[in-house]
């Protein structure tokens, strides 16, 4: 699925080609992943969109007023994308790519690819069209207090956050720190690819609980959190399976992956070779001496899977022996 940087690439290509462009019609296929197609059909017709950015993993295409002349927003996006305030925009689509989806324009004579379920016709002759083979995004129209009231459920912008806004929300919770790093309440935009490699670059095990971390590891953390973002940002995004920009390149990011994907490689720092464990209900990749795993509490079984089944069987015959020696000594 694509995650921050991705989903900026696609916003600032975007921003820079579509940005001014008049909707002049709007028609819609399959509509199993658009929230209320009505709404769309209804009130996209005739508008300008005013500015594309990214907020997390979602894109919004922000509209302008009804029947104004020009009320565009198109200064540089190399700074700016992911700032959004929900009480900065009236009305706007917001488009979540799912794990397949891609939003790109196209020449009109140019046939229409398998799985392209939206298509918005621009003033300028170019389509602006949707294909999602599998429809795992979504789509919806959104204005108003409905509008704020979605952006508002999410977390803060990874590349903005400050250093005592990032400690507060990590340290603040005993959840494990993949999880938090994943849960886009806390931090929007970040998935696991990122999560992995920012963990392993700041020696920090998946593990850990957020509380648990020390506070030279969340600032560790945080500065290596954003250093890989941009980083991927500059490069275009990964590209694992078929993610490609709005010009239809692919990212060249995943070429500097330290550890996901890499399970029974060498770490390149230490030359262990890279694990992979479940972690909150994902692969989570990482190096078992650069990351140390945190010990386990007494008879916690959740604690011991992450330290592996054969270290948690070895764990579950010392309690039972002692278990038995403490009753023959009653």
């Amino acid at each position: 699925m694509p995650e921050l940087p991705e989903v900026e690439t696609v916003a600032r290509g975007l921003q820079g080609s579509i940005a001014g462009r008049r909707i002049l019609s709007v028609t819609l296929r399959k509509t199993d992943f658009i929230d209320d197609p009505v709404a769309i059909e209804r009130e996209l017709p005739g508008r300008r969109i005013a500015r594309v950015e990214r907020f997390g993993k979602f894109m919004l295409l922000q509209l302008a007023s009804k029947g104004d002349a020009l009320e565009l927003v198109a200064e540089d996006t190399a700074a700016t994308s992911g700032v959004t305030r929900p009480e900065g925009i009236a009305e706007a689509l917001l488009v979540h790519l799912g794990m397949t989806g891609n939003l790109a324009p196209h020449h009109a004579d140019q046939p229409l690819a398998k799985h392209t379920h939206v298509t918005f016709v621009l003033d300028d002759g170019r389509e602006l069209r949707y294909t999602d083979p599998r429809r795992f995004g979504r789509m919806a129209y959104l204005a108003g207090e409905t509008l704020a009231a979605e952006l508002l459920r999410f977390g803060a912008e990874p590349l903005l956050v400050t250093a005592e806004e990032f400690a507060r929300r990590i340290r603040g919770s005993r959840a494990r720190i993949k999880a938090l790093l994943l849960d886009q309440r806390v931090l929007r935009g970040v998935g696991n690819i990122y999560a992995d490699e920012s963990l392993w670059s700041a020696r920090i095990h998946p593990a850990r609980s957020g509380a648990s971390l020390k506070p030279v590891e969340v600032e560790n953390l945080l500065r290596a959190l954003q250093k890989i973002l941009r980083k991927a940002i500059r490069m275009r995004g990964s590209s694992i399976s078929d993610f490609v920009d709005a010009d239809g390149v692919e990212g060249d990011y995943q070429q500097h992956h330290k550890v996901y994907g890499r399970e029974g490689e060498k770490c390149f720092r230490c030359g262990a070779k890279i694990k992979r464990i479940i972690v909150a209900g994902r692969s989570s990749h990482f190096c078992p001496v650069c990351q140390r795993a945190p010990r386990p509490k007494s008879g916690g079984a959740a604690a011991l899977q992450e330290r592996g089944p054969r270290r948690a069987r070895v764990q579950r015959r010392k309690a039972k022996r002692k278990r038995r020696l403490r009753t023959s000594k009653r």
